[in-house]
């Protein structure tokens, strides 16, 4: 029995002298813990970093490079041209329309007084890139020596005519092309702020009235007394002769703004 006894002690101090060092190692492995975070942040940084160094495109630089090429021949192209060309300013000094133009929208829209009367032209620069050239055409009538127009491309334009003493307004679409503004109805709407209004909501109303006839049905006779009347109002040869110009002015102002703002945001 003291022999069992002596090698239980044995044994328990064994294991006590095996459990020690394995006590003391644990702050060892304490330190291991504490550094493994520092790794994984270490890691996560400098994969951020790579992430914004190789977020470009392969294309970007080559993409960049042709917009700012673009842009740099559209501003020379009129670095030597006048701040506003001469059309312009003859069209402004004769005081009949006002123009309202805002920067990054494609419609124009052009306001006059007429007596007791409130006329609104609008017109849009997107029919100058929807319309398909004919080179063809072109060709056959320069070679008949007869003069042309240099804008005989159609873009579309609308009129509204409201009075300050009356309800109802008068709206007229036409299609101006070669200096003139071919009808092509003429519609009236009881209530003056339905014919004006710019709105989805009004729009949709103005589908379900009843426009008026198509105008080259109406009588020849009151065809000429109509064209007199909107003659008499400056919608004339003058104004159908600045729609397109001032058309092809707004567009390639836009057109620079636009490119300016795709190569910025191609870059950033």
């Amino acid at each position: 029995m003291s022999v069992l006894r002596a090698l239980r002690q044995v044994t328990a101090s064994s294991s006590r002298a095996i459990a020690r060092p394995a006590a003391r190692s644990a702050p060892l492995r304490f330190v291991t813990v504490q550094l493994a975070p520092r790794a994984t942040m270490t890691a996560a940084r400098a994969f951020s970093i790579s992430a914004r160094r190789f977020s470009e495109g392969s294309t970007d630089v080559v993409l960049s490079q042709k917009l700012a090429e673009e842009l740099k021949y559209e501003k020379e192209a009129v670095a030597d041209a006048p701040g506003e060309p001469e059309f312009l300013k003859t069209f402004k000094e004769q005081g009949i329309w006002e123009i309202q133009d805002v920067t990054g929208n494609d419609e124009v829209t052009l306001v006059r007084k007429f007596g007791n009367e409130t006329i609104r032209m609008m017109f849009s620069i997107a029919d100058i890139q929807n319309t398909e050239e004919e080179p063809e055409y072109e060709q056959e009538e320069g070679e008949g020596g007869e003069d042309q127009p240099l804008h005989s491309y159609p873009i579309r334009a609308s009129f509204s005519i409201t009075k300050a003493n009356g309800k109802g307004s008068i709206n007229i679409d036409t299609m101006c092309q070669e200096g003139a503004f071919i009808v092509d109805n003429m519609s009236y709407y009881p209530d003056a702020q339905l014919g004006t209004e710019l709105t989805a909501e009004a729009d949709w109303k103005r589908r379900g009235l009843y426009i008026g006839p198509q105008f080259d049905t109406l009588d020849v006779s009151v065809q000429e007394e109509i064209e007199k009347w909107l003659q008499e109002r400056g919608i004339n040869e003058n104004l159908a002769l600045f729609v397109p110009e001032y058309s092809e002015y707004k567009e390639q102002k836009e057109y620079v703004r636009w490119l300016d703002n795709v190569r910025n945001f191609v870059d950033a």
